[in-house]
């Protein structure tokens, strides 16, 4: 049976979270679990999250790294209306562009401001701000729209308008094949079972597993997870990793406890 490179390939990606008041522990961010959610069933693997406060510099420098290093780049915060909202103007630097005013964006803000206090001020035209030679993503909760440019997407840092990003960025990207997981859970310190997790790791190389240790109703356990694209390979390592533990006396629970 011949591969298809195309499934066969991974795709990755960074993102970026840009705001001081992450930083500060002001905000508790939640958008790293959903994005990295979301690019696991694109068939794209969230390789390396980075955050930064809102300082031109270190944008610049982290969004460089990113967007060369990996197939996409995500970045959420700092596209709003206020003054600190400087990310559309460290990508422009990082890419080399000006920013100019989308005028697609500039349309959208002017009917979704149209029957409210002010209407289209100076301080909301700037969310109509882009990189030269963007497009537009989608926002149908509050009207102001991501950005994408090559490789780079500018998100809200507001998670359930993420979210809304994304749904309309779904089927757009180019992925590979999605990335499936079992877990097995058992009443063990990981400790006592780490040369049998390494051994069927090492005989499944198209297989990985994690070891997440927990302590729970005054007993020590760990749930192993094991990741694949390849529903058979998957199957094999989940049944050979449940066989080794029978064998070696341990008690486990298929689905995790």
């Amino acid at each position: 049976m011949t591969s298809d490179p195309q499934t066969d390939r991974i795709y990755t990606a960074g993102l970026l979270v840009i705001g001081d008041e992450i930083l500060s522990g002001r905000t508790h961010d939640k958008n790293i679990a959903q994005v990295a959610s979301w690019l696991q069933v694109q068939g794209i693997r969230l390789s390396e999250v980075r955050v930064v406060a809102d300082v031109m510099e270190r944008i610049v420098e982290a969004v460089n790294a990113l967007r060369e290093t990996y197939d996409y780049l995500f970045t959420t915060g700092g596209i709003g209306p206020t003054h600190d909202d400087i990310t559309v103007d460290a990508v422009a630097e990082a890419l080399g562009v000006p920013v100019i005013v989308h005028p697609e964006a500039r349309a959208i803000l002017e009917r979704y401001y149209a029957d409210k206090p002010g209407g289209l001020t100076e301080a909301r035209l700037r969310m109509a701000r882009v990189p030269e030679g963007s497009d537009l993503i989608p926002n149908r909760m509050s009207g102001a729209p991501g950005i994408k440019r090559g490789n780079i997407h500018l998100m809200a840092g507001v998670p359930h308008i993420t979210a809304g990003m994304l749904d309309a960025l779904t089927g757009t990207l180019e992925g590979g094949a999605p990335l499936k997981a079992e877990t097995i859970g058992c009443w063990t310190a990981e400790s006592e079972v780490a040369d049998i997790l390494r051994e069927i790791e090492k005989a499944h190389e198209n297989c990985q597993i994690g070891s997440y240790p927990f302590f729970r109703e005054g007993r020590v356990g760990a749930n192993f997870v094991v990741r694949s694209t390849d529903e058979a390979e998957l199957a094999a390592c989940v049944h050979a990793l449940c066989d080794a533990l029978s064998a070696a006396g341990y008690d486990f629970t298929p689905g995790g406890i």
